[in-house]
């Protein structure tokens, strides 16, 4: 037996991790401008370092530090991060 179902209702049968996904976009400006996945995240959604940071709770310095780098991001740090622009971790790693 098999049940056919419209797209966007499998997706949310689908477990959150399964779902997570990076945008052409993020992946170009990762790819040809050099950024980092959080600062192409930042950039594709129109957002500010200000706005970012004061979501994350971090300093607008702080959170510019980490666009600079391709340090590895603590998970405290990248949960802080996610949730203040609404995504997965997965979609800040690499």
């Amino acid at each position: 037996m098999f049940a056919v179902i419209p797209y966007e209702d499998y997706l949310d049968l689908l477990p959150k991790d399964e779902r997570a996904t990076v945008p052409h976009e993020v992946v170009g400006l990762v790819v040809k401008e050099g950024m980092n996945l959080v600062k192409a995240w930042r950039k594709y959604l129109g957002l500010t370092q200000a706005e970012v940071s004061r979501r994350a709770g971090i300093s607008q310095a702080a959170l510019s530090q980490m666009e600079r780098t391709d340090n590895k991001l603590q998970n405290a740090t990248l949960e802080k991060l996610a949730r203040a622009i609404g995504l997965s971790i997965d979609q800040l790693t690499d």
